[in-house]
Protein backbone atom coordinates (compact mmCIF):
# COMPACT_ATOMS: atom_id res chain seq x y z
CA UNK A 1 0.00 0.00 0.00
CA UNK A 2 1.46 3.55 -0.57
CA UNK A 3 0.01 6.39 1.59
CA UNK A 4 -0.51 10.02 0.02
CA UNK A 5 0.76 13.09 2.74
CA UNK A 6 -0.44 16.53 0.78
CA UNK A 7 -0.15 19.89 2.60
CA UNK A 8 -4.02 21.11 2.68
CA UNK A 9 -3.46 25.00 1.10
CA UNK A 10 0.77 24.74 1.49
CA UNK A 11 1.24 28.49 1.03
CA UNK A 12 -1.69 29.68 3.20
CA UNK A 13 -0.88 27.57 6.11
CA UNK A 14 2.50 27.81 6.38
CA UNK A 15 1.53 31.32 7.13
CA UNK A 16 -0.79 31.02 9.28
CA UNK A 17 1.75 28.72 11.51
CA UNK A 18 3.31 31.98 12.64
CA UNK A 19 -0.27 34.03 12.46
CA UNK A 20 -2.26 31.68 14.63
CA UNK A 21 -4.97 34.33 15.01
CA UNK A 22 -5.47 33.89 11.22
CA UNK A 23 -6.30 30.61 11.53
CA UNK A 24 -10.38 30.01 10.74
CA UNK A 25 -9.93 33.38 8.42
CA UNK A 26 -9.65 33.75 4.76
CA UNK A 27 -5.84 34.02 3.57
CA UNK A 28 -4.44 34.31 -0.06
CA UNK A 29 -1.07 34.08 -1.36
CA UNK A 30 -0.04 35.97 -4.68
CA UNK A 31 2.80 34.83 -7.03
CA UNK A 32 6.15 36.66 -8.02
CA UNK A 33 5.59 40.12 -7.89
CA UNK A 34 1.95 39.87 -6.03
CA UNK A 35 0.45 39.19 -9.55
CA UNK A 36 -1.75 36.84 -8.92
CA UNK A 37 -3.82 34.27 -6.38
CA UNK A 38 -1.85 31.10 -6.31
CA UNK A 39 -2.73 30.06 -2.79
CA UNK A 40 -6.03 30.35 -0.48
CA UNK A 41 -7.41 28.89 2.35
CA UNK A 42 -10.53 26.78 3.07
CA UNK A 43 -12.21 29.93 4.26
CA UNK A 44 -10.81 31.79 1.31
CA UNK A 45 -12.26 29.12 -1.52
CA UNK A 46 -15.92 29.32 0.57
CA UNK A 47 -16.06 32.84 -0.43
CA UNK A 48 -15.68 32.17 -3.65
CA UNK A 49 -12.37 33.93 -4.28
CA UNK A 50 -10.86 32.41 -7.55
CA UNK A 51 -7.67 30.97 -8.14
CA UNK A 52 -4.98 32.34 -10.41
CA UNK A 53 -7.12 34.96 -10.99
CA UNK A 54 -4.82 38.60 -11.29
CA UNK A 55 -4.38 40.53 -8.05
CA UNK A 56 -5.28 43.85 -9.29
CA UNK A 57 -8.73 42.27 -10.81
CA UNK A 58 -9.76 41.10 -7.79
CA UNK A 59 -8.26 43.31 -5.26
CA UNK A 60 -11.77 44.88 -4.22
CA UNK A 61 -13.18 41.22 -3.55
CA UNK A 62 -10.61 40.30 -1.10
CA UNK A 63 -10.89 44.06 0.43
CA UNK A 64 -14.68 43.99 0.80
CA UNK A 65 -14.49 40.61 2.82
CA UNK A 66 -11.44 41.19 4.59
CA UNK A 67 -9.13 38.45 3.02
CA UNK A 68 -5.51 38.91 4.56
CA UNK A 69 -3.04 38.93 1.54
CA UNK A 70 0.52 37.45 1.52
CA UNK A 71 3.05 37.91 -1.20
CA UNK A 72 4.87 34.81 -2.06
CA UNK A 73 7.87 33.74 0.88
CA UNK A 74 9.44 31.37 -0.65
CA UNK A 75 12.46 30.69 2.09
CA UNK A 76 9.52 30.66 4.77
CA UNK A 77 7.65 27.95 2.27
CA UNK A 78 10.96 25.85 1.78
CA UNK A 79 11.87 25.57 5.46
CA UNK A 80 8.24 24.13 6.47
CA UNK A 81 8.09 21.90 3.61
CA UNK A 82 11.70 20.37 4.63
CA UNK A 83 10.53 19.96 8.04
CA UNK A 84 7.46 18.31 6.94
CA UNK A 85 9.48 16.11 4.82
CA UNK A 86 11.96 14.95 7.53
CA UNK A 87 8.91 14.17 9.62
CA UNK A 88 7.49 12.16 7.30
CA UNK A 89 10.56 10.23 6.73
CA UNK A 90 10.11 8.81 10.15
CA UNK A 91 7.08 7.02 9.05
CA UNK A 92 8.59 4.50 5.98
CA UNK A 93 11.99 3.86 4.69
CA UNK A 94 10.84 4.31 1.58
CA UNK A 95 9.63 8.09 0.31
CA UNK A 96 8.75 10.12 -2.95
CA UNK A 97 9.39 13.83 -2.45
CA UNK A 98 6.34 14.34 -4.80
CA UNK A 99 6.35 18.44 -5.01
CA UNK A 100 7.13 21.34 -2.15
CA UNK A 101 3.94 20.13 -0.15
CA UNK A 102 3.04 16.10 -0.94
CA UNK A 103 4.85 12.91 -0.47
CA UNK A 104 4.60 9.41 -1.55
CA UNK A 105 5.40 6.50 1.12
CA UNK A 106 5.74 3.04 0.88
CA UNK A 107 3.95 1.39 3.32
CA UNK A 108 4.56 -2.77 2.23
CA UNK A 109 4.77 -4.58 4.99
CA UNK A 110 2.95 -2.14 7.51
CA UNK A 111 1.10 -4.44 10.60
CA UNK A 112 -0.86 -1.91 11.99
CA UNK A 113 -4.81 -0.72 11.04
CA UNK A 114 -3.77 1.49 7.88
CA UNK A 115 -6.94 4.37 9.16
CA UNK A 116 -4.88 4.69 12.60
CA UNK A 117 -1.18 5.10 11.18
CA UNK A 118 -3.04 7.59 8.67
CA UNK A 119 -4.27 9.65 11.46
CA UNK A 120 -0.99 9.13 13.19
CA UNK A 121 0.82 11.06 10.35
CA UNK A 122 -1.87 13.49 10.15
CA UNK A 123 -1.86 13.90 14.27
CA UNK A 124 2.20 14.48 14.52
CA UNK A 125 2.54 16.98 11.70
CA UNK A 126 -0.26 19.34 13.25
CA UNK A 127 1.40 19.00 16.94
CA UNK A 128 4.87 19.37 15.63
CA UNK A 129 4.57 21.83 13.11
CA UNK A 130 1.19 22.97 12.90
CA UNK A 131 0.72 21.88 9.21
CA UNK A 132 -2.93 20.69 8.23
CA UNK A 133 -2.40 17.74 5.85
CA UNK A 134 -4.81 15.17 3.90
CA UNK A 135 -3.83 11.56 3.76
CA UNK A 136 -4.41 8.78 1.39
CA UNK A 137 -3.96 5.18 1.30
CA UNK A 138 -4.23 3.16 -1.17
CA UNK A 139 -2.49 0.31 -3.59
CA UNK A 140 -1.77 2.41 -6.29
CA UNK A 141 -0.25 5.96 -6.76
CA UNK A 142 -3.05 7.32 -8.67
CA UNK A 143 -5.56 5.54 -6.62
CA UNK A 144 -3.74 7.36 -3.32
CA UNK A 145 -4.35 9.96 -5.50
CA UNK A 146 -8.01 9.90 -5.29
CA UNK A 147 -7.91 9.47 -1.67
CA UNK A 148 -5.98 12.06 -0.65
CA UNK A 149 -8.66 14.22 -2.68
CA UNK A 150 -11.52 12.61 -0.79
CA UNK A 151 -9.56 12.86 2.54
CA UNK A 152 -9.87 16.64 2.05
CA UNK A 153 -13.52 17.12 0.65
CA UNK A 154 -15.12 14.75 2.65
CA UNK A 155 -15.77 15.70 6.28
CA UNK A 156 -16.72 11.96 7.17
CA UNK A 157 -13.14 11.28 6.38
CA UNK A 158 -11.69 13.33 8.97
CA UNK A 159 -8.58 13.88 6.81
CA UNK A 160 -7.48 10.12 6.31
CA UNK A 161 -9.02 7.92 3.35
CA UNK A 162 -8.13 4.95 2.96
CA UNK A 163 -9.38 2.33 -0.14
CA UNK A 164 -7.88 -1.13 0.19
CA UNK A 165 -10.92 -2.74 -1.66
CA UNK A 166 -12.49 -2.60 -5.18
CA UNK A 167 -15.76 -1.88 -3.89
CA UNK A 168 -14.09 1.16 -2.10
CA UNK A 169 -12.52 3.08 -5.00
CA UNK A 170 -15.10 2.19 -7.24
CA UNK A 171 -17.50 3.92 -4.93
CA UNK A 172 -15.49 6.59 -4.94
CA UNK A 173 -14.41 6.42 -8.97
CA UNK A 174 -18.23 6.45 -9.99
CA UNK A 175 -18.58 9.89 -7.94
CA UNK A 176 -15.58 11.81 -10.00
CA UNK A 177 -15.18 13.16 -12.93
CA UNK A 178 -12.45 11.96 -14.97
CA UNK A 179 -10.75 15.33 -15.33
CA UNK A 180 -10.22 14.96 -12.31
CA UNK A 181 -7.90 11.61 -12.12
CA UNK A 182 -4.22 12.50 -11.88
CA UNK A 183 -2.62 12.26 -15.33
CA UNK A 184 -5.90 13.00 -17.23
CA UNK A 185 -5.53 16.97 -18.15
CA UNK A 186 -8.33 18.49 -19.65
CA UNK A 187 -7.78 17.95 -23.37
CA UNK A 188 -7.55 14.40 -23.21
CA UNK A 189 -10.64 14.82 -20.45
CA UNK A 190 -12.59 16.36 -23.55
CA UNK A 191 -11.04 13.60 -25.82
CA UNK A 192 -12.78 10.85 -23.12
CA UNK A 193 -15.74 12.81 -22.94
CA UNK A 194 -16.72 12.66 -26.34
CA UNK A 195 -16.34 8.82 -26.04
CA UNK A 196 -18.71 8.58 -23.58
CA UNK A 197 -16.04 8.76 -20.77
CA UNK A 198 -17.48 10.53 -17.70
CA UNK A 199 -16.32 9.58 -14.64
CA UNK A 200 -13.12 7.69 -13.24
CA UNK A 201 -15.21 4.50 -12.77
CA UNK A 202 -16.08 4.54 -16.72
CA UNK A 203 -12.10 4.88 -17.38
CA UNK A 204 -11.42 2.02 -14.87
CA UNK A 205 -13.85 -0.34 -17.05
CA UNK A 206 -12.83 1.26 -20.59
CA UNK A 207 -10.45 -1.23 -22.64
CA UNK A 208 -7.10 -0.25 -22.12
CA UNK A 209 -6.23 -1.25 -25.76
CA UNK A 210 -8.12 0.78 -27.58
CA UNK A 211 -8.06 3.50 -25.09
CA UNK A 212 -4.29 3.28 -25.83
CA UNK A 213 -5.02 3.12 -29.50
CA UNK A 214 -6.91 6.56 -29.37
CA UNK A 215 -4.47 8.24 -27.02
CA UNK A 216 -1.02 6.84 -25.70
CA UNK A 217 0.38 4.45 -23.62
CA UNK A 218 -0.14 6.40 -20.45
CA UNK A 219 -3.72 6.32 -20.92
CA UNK A 220 -3.17 2.28 -20.03
CA UNK A 221 -1.09 2.54 -17.24
CA UNK A 222 -3.76 4.95 -15.76
CA UNK A 223 -6.44 2.49 -16.34
CA UNK A 224 -4.25 -0.54 -14.79
CA UNK A 225 -3.70 2.00 -11.68
CA UNK A 226 -7.56 2.74 -11.09
CA UNK A 227 -7.71 -0.91 -10.15
CA UNK A 228 -5.24 -1.45 -7.89
CA UNK A 229 -2.69 -2.53 -9.75
CA UNK A 230 0.76 -0.39 -9.55
CA UNK A 231 2.31 0.55 -12.43
CA UNK A 232 4.40 3.78 -11.06
CA UNK A 233 7.09 2.71 -8.36
CA UNK A 234 8.46 5.46 -5.83
CA UNK A 235 11.34 7.74 -7.40
CA UNK A 236 13.05 7.96 -4.14
CA UNK A 237 15.58 10.09 -6.09
CA UNK A 238 14.25 13.22 -8.02
CA UNK A 239 15.38 12.83 -11.76
CA UNK A 240 17.85 15.27 -13.11
CA UNK A 241 16.21 18.55 -15.09
CA UNK A 242 17.03 18.16 -18.60
CA UNK A 243 16.58 22.09 -18.52
CA UNK A 244 16.87 25.07 -15.71
CA UNK A 245 15.35 28.30 -15.91
CA UNK A 246 15.29 30.87 -13.92
CA UNK A 247 12.72 33.94 -14.99
CA UNK A 248 11.68 36.72 -13.57
CA UNK A 249 9.14 39.78 -13.85
CA UNK A 250 11.31 43.13 -12.74
CA UNK A 251 9.28 45.32 -9.97
CA UNK A 252 9.00 48.11 -12.28
CA UNK A 253 9.48 48.46 -16.08
CA UNK A 254 13.14 48.81 -17.08
CA UNK A 255 14.38 51.64 -19.71
CA UNK A 256 17.88 51.65 -18.88
CA UNK A 257 20.69 48.12 -19.67
CA UNK A 258 22.51 48.39 -16.43
CA UNK A 259 19.95 46.84 -13.84
CA UNK A 260 18.69 44.58 -16.62
CA UNK A 261 22.56 43.46 -16.38
CA UNK A 262 22.01 43.30 -12.71
CA UNK A 263 19.13 41.34 -12.82
CA UNK A 264 20.06 38.63 -14.91
CA UNK A 265 23.19 38.31 -12.93
CA UNK A 266 20.59 36.97 -10.51
CA UNK A 267 19.15 35.01 -11.88
CA UNK A 268 22.15 33.24 -14.01
CA UNK A 269 23.42 33.13 -10.39
CA UNK A 270 20.09 31.03 -8.80
CA UNK A 271 20.31 29.10 -12.32
CA UNK A 272 24.14 27.57 -11.92
CA UNK A 273 23.56 26.76 -8.35
CA UNK A 274 20.78 24.40 -9.27
CA UNK A 275 23.11 23.10 -12.01
CA UNK A 276 25.92 22.55 -9.56
CA UNK A 277 23.41 21.03 -7.38
CA UNK A 278 22.70 18.74 -9.92
CA UNK A 279 26.02 18.01 -10.88
CA UNK A 280 25.62 18.90 -14.87
CA UNK A 281 27.70 21.10 -16.63
CA UNK A 282 25.33 23.34 -19.67
CA UNK A 283 26.86 23.89 -23.02
CA UNK A 284 23.88 25.98 -24.49
CA UNK A 285 22.05 28.98 -22.59
CA UNK A 286 19.06 30.58 -24.19
CA UNK A 287 17.96 34.19 -22.92
CA UNK A 288 15.41 36.33 -23.46
CA UNK A 289 14.12 39.60 -22.80
CA UNK A 290 10.22 41.11 -23.49
CA UNK A 291 8.12 44.26 -22.57
CA UNK A 292 4.85 43.68 -21.63
CA UNK A 293 2.49 42.47 -24.06
CA UNK A 294 -0.55 45.15 -23.11
CA UNK A 295 1.40 47.77 -23.77
CA UNK A 296 1.80 49.47 -27.39
CA UNK A 297 4.85 48.68 -29.59
CA UNK A 298 5.64 45.05 -27.71
CA UNK A 299 9.19 44.23 -27.99
CA UNK A 300 10.67 40.70 -27.70
CA UNK A 301 13.90 39.05 -28.48
CA UNK A 302 15.68 35.87 -27.76
CA UNK A 303 19.13 34.10 -28.29
CA UNK A 304 21.01 31.13 -27.54
CA UNK A 305 24.63 31.35 -27.15
CA UNK A 306 27.26 28.57 -26.62
CA UNK A 307 29.46 28.34 -23.82
CA UNK A 308 33.43 27.12 -25.07
CA UNK A 309 33.46 24.11 -23.45
CA UNK A 310 31.01 22.05 -20.45
CA UNK A 311 30.50 24.44 -17.76
CA UNK A 312 28.73 24.79 -14.29
CA UNK A 313 30.91 28.19 -13.40
CA UNK A 314 28.76 30.98 -12.87
CA UNK A 315 31.23 33.96 -13.93
CA UNK A 316 31.62 32.54 -17.58
CA UNK A 317 27.69 31.99 -17.72
CA UNK A 318 26.91 35.32 -16.27
CA UNK A 319 29.80 36.82 -18.51
CA UNK A 320 28.20 35.36 -22.08
CA UNK A 321 24.52 36.21 -20.54
CA UNK A 322 25.11 39.78 -20.36
CA UNK A 323 26.41 39.71 -23.79
CA UNK A 324 23.37 38.62 -25.02
CA UNK A 325 21.36 40.43 -23.52
CA UNK A 326 23.32 43.50 -24.23
CA UNK A 327 22.54 42.75 -28.17
CA UNK A 328 18.96 41.94 -27.21
CA UNK A 329 18.21 45.44 -25.97
CA UNK A 330 16.91 48.18 -27.73
CA UNK A 331 16.45 51.52 -25.70
CA UNK A 332 13.32 53.55 -26.21
CA UNK A 333 11.52 50.52 -24.53
CA UNK A 334 10.05 49.85 -21.11
CA UNK A 335 11.45 46.02 -20.34
CA UNK A 336 9.39 43.71 -18.05
CA UNK A 337 10.87 40.60 -17.86
CA UNK A 338 14.35 38.90 -19.10
CA UNK A 339 14.83 35.15 -18.40
CA UNK A 340 17.91 32.66 -18.34
CA UNK A 341 17.59 28.79 -19.17
CA UNK A 342 20.59 26.35 -18.96
CA UNK A 343 18.75 24.40 -22.09
CA UNK A 344 21.33 21.66 -23.04
CA UNK A 345 22.90 20.05 -19.62
CA UNK A 346 25.49 16.87 -19.69
CA UNK A 347 26.40 14.82 -16.60
CA UNK A 348 29.61 15.97 -14.92
CA UNK A 349 31.04 12.76 -15.39
CA UNK A 350 30.96 13.56 -19.44
CA UNK A 351 31.97 16.59 -19.73
CA UNK A 352 35.60 16.91 -21.25
CA UNK A 353 37.49 19.71 -23.60
CA UNK A 354 38.26 18.89 -26.98
CA UNK A 355 41.29 19.76 -29.33
CA UNK A 356 41.27 23.19 -28.77
CA UNK A 357 40.20 23.63 -25.08
CA UNK A 358 40.67 21.70 -22.28
CA UNK A 359 37.31 22.05 -20.71
CA UNK A 360 36.79 23.58 -17.23
CA UNK A 361 39.93 24.95 -15.40
CA UNK A 362 40.14 23.12 -11.67
CA UNK A 363 40.13 26.38 -10.33
CA UNK A 364 36.90 27.12 -11.17
CA UNK A 365 35.72 24.22 -10.12
CA UNK A 366 37.13 25.24 -6.28
CA UNK A 367 35.85 28.05 -6.61
CA UNK A 368 32.40 27.31 -7.47
CA UNK A 369 32.82 24.67 -4.17
CA UNK A 370 34.02 26.93 -1.93
CA UNK A 371 30.80 29.77 -3.26
CA UNK A 372 28.18 27.13 -2.50
CA UNK A 373 29.55 25.80 0.64
CA UNK A 374 29.88 29.58 2.10
CA UNK A 375 26.59 29.97 0.54
CA UNK A 376 25.13 26.88 2.04
CA UNK A 377 27.04 27.60 5.74
CA UNK A 378 25.43 31.21 6.13
CA UNK A 379 22.53 31.89 3.57
CA UNK A 380 22.02 32.46 0.55
CA UNK A 381 23.35 35.72 -1.13
CA UNK A 382 26.44 35.84 1.66
CA UNK A 383 28.81 35.31 -1.20
CA UNK A 384 27.35 36.88 -4.69
CA UNK A 385 28.53 38.46 -7.63
CA UNK A 386 29.16 42.38 -7.56
CA UNK A 387 27.65 42.61 -11.04
CA UNK A 388 24.12 41.88 -8.83
CA UNK A 389 24.83 45.29 -7.75
CA UNK A 390 23.74 46.44 -3.96
CA UNK A 391 20.66 48.56 -4.62
CA UNK A 392 18.63 46.63 -6.54
CA UNK A 393 15.43 48.37 -6.90
CA UNK A 394 14.11 46.23 -10.21
CA UNK A 395 13.53 43.39 -7.44
CA UNK A 396 9.83 41.98 -7.74
CA UNK A 397 7.20 43.37 -5.41
CA UNK A 398 6.63 42.00 -2.30
CA UNK A 399 4.42 44.46 -0.47
CA UNK A 400 2.81 41.59 1.12
CA UNK A 401 5.69 39.55 2.73
CA UNK A 402 5.70 38.07 5.88
CA UNK A 403 9.09 37.99 8.18
CA UNK A 404 11.79 35.15 7.20
CA UNK A 405 10.47 33.70 10.56
CA UNK A 406 13.06 30.47 9.90
CA UNK A 407 15.92 32.12 8.13
CA UNK A 408 16.97 35.33 9.06
CA UNK A 409 17.82 36.05 12.55
CA UNK A 410 16.54 39.46 12.60
CA UNK A 411 13.55 38.34 11.32
CA UNK A 412 12.84 35.76 14.42
CA UNK A 413 9.52 35.97 15.86
CA UNK A 414 9.09 38.11 19.04
CA UNK A 415 7.13 36.97 22.61
CA UNK A 416 5.60 39.39 24.55
CA UNK A 417 5.36 38.01 28.03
Amino acid sequence: MLALVDCNSCYASCEQIFRPDLRGLPVVVLSNNDGCVVARSKEAKVLGIPDLQPFFKIEHLLRKHGVKIFSSNYALYGDISHRVMTTLKQYSPEVEVYSIDEMFLDLQGLQECLLDYGQQIRQTLWRDIRMPVGVGIAPSKTLAKLANRAAKKIPKCEGVCVLDSPAKWQWLQRRTEVGDVWGVGRRLSKRLGHMGIKTAYDLAQANPKILRSHTNVNIERTIEELNGISCLSLEEQPPVKKQIYCTRSFGEKLTDLQPILQAVTLYTSRAAEKLRAQDSLVKSIHVFLHTSPHEPHYYSRSTVVQTPYPTDDTRLIVQLVKRAITELFLQGHRFLKAGVGLVELIPRSLGQGDMFTTGQPIRSDETMQAMDQINQRFGRGTLFLGAEGIDKKWKMRQEHRSPAYTTQWDQLPEITI
